[in-house]
């Protein structure tokens, strides 16, 4: 009798148990993650102040350093010190600045594509797709990784500054094998349209699959506005872009700063870069993504969910 009963008692609870698990499954299907994500960590005092506050006492989750930068060091040093928060290498090859550049992490000798005239990054990503060899900008990228774990930052991803480094197939390629290598997560997006971005789409449906395999995540969304430097419009597009998030996980990207003389001499995307931070540390944004119901994550547990379904499926 034990066995039939047994066997009557398991078919009884996967009847009942069937129609939660699907629910379930319906209810993270339809489920909206979202990453807040701070860029150019690194880049000024300013912005590093700012992307700090972010982190601290708003809803950025995440944050990427640029490692030729002037105040590499002092964000390195902060996420030494903070190792529970997400960081990521935003991978350089360009110094867009007039009167404020940086060059290579690499010596110079190593990487003489990846120079202009005055021995700084190119100044912006035309001159990266026009100049750059391959195997130059890939020496440069692993020594910024390099660097960046030898000052103890604990990376959870890679992603890329102005675009450059996916600028070109082969160099899209090189980015990819990098995250599979060093098994981080890098900023790559679903579907592209090919329209748009041609043999950069073409080369992304193949490297989605890759990076699938190796378990690393592919984000369903990305999101960035620079735009409006009137705070309020600003904080009222970035909350409309909130309420219209699709299911999946989105990446928003801004840019932190204090808005002070030192980021005004060198960009004037400074209002813009304040306006960011005060808006994603601003206890009504942060309350109104908890109402829409809205998960913010980190790249981690991103990276994380990816590896699960890979687990999943075996």
């Amino acid at each position: 009798m034990k066995r039939p009963f047994s066997l009557i008692l398991a078919l009884v609870i996967c009847l009942f148990a069937f129609p939660s698990v699907q629910a379930e499954s319906k209810k993270e299907a339809g489920k909206r993650y979202v990453i807040i994500h701070a860029d150019d960590a690194g880049m000024s005092h300013s912005v590093n102040l700012g992307t700090i506050e972010g982190m601290k006492k708003g809803v950025v989750s995440s944050a990427s350093i640029m490692v030729p930068c002037p105040w590499f060091k002092e964000f390195a040093d902060f996420a030494k010190k903070n190792p529970e928060l997400d960081y990521g290498i935003h991978l350089t090859l360009n110094s867009e600045w007039k009167n404020y550049r940086w060059g290579p992490v690499a010596s110079r000798d190593q990487v003489p594509s990846l120079i202009d005239q005055e021995n700084y990054l190119w100044d912006n990503v035309g001159q990266v797709m026009q100049h750059v060899n391959v195997k130059d900008a890939e020496k440069e990228l692993r020594a910024q990784i390099q660097r960046a774990k030898k000052f103890g930052v604990p990376l959870s991803h890679l992603d890329t500054h102005m675009g450059a480094v996916v600028s070109r197939p082969d160099l899209l390629e090189m980015y990819v094998n990098l995250g599979i290598e060093y098994q981080l997560p890098v900023l790559f997006v679903a579907n592209l349209d090919p329209k748009k971005y041609g043999l950069i789409a073409e080369k992304g449906k193949e490297l989605k699959v890759v990076l699938e395999k190796n378990g690393l995540p592919v984000l369903d969304d990305l999101v960035q506005f620079y735009g409006e430097p009137d705070y309020e419009k600003r904080k009222n597009t970035y909350l409309e872009t909130l309420r219209n998030l699709k299911p999946g996980v989105t990446q928003i990207i801004i840019h932190c700063g204090i808005h002070n003389q030192e980021l005004q001499n060198i960009t004037n995307s400074s209002s813009r870069r304040d306006g960011d931070r005060r808006v994603f540390t601003d206890p009504k944004v942060m309350k109104e993504i908890d109402d829409l119901g809205i998960e913010v994550i980190t790249w981690k547990q991103f990276h994380d969910m990816a590896r699960t379904k890979v687990a999943a499926a075996e």
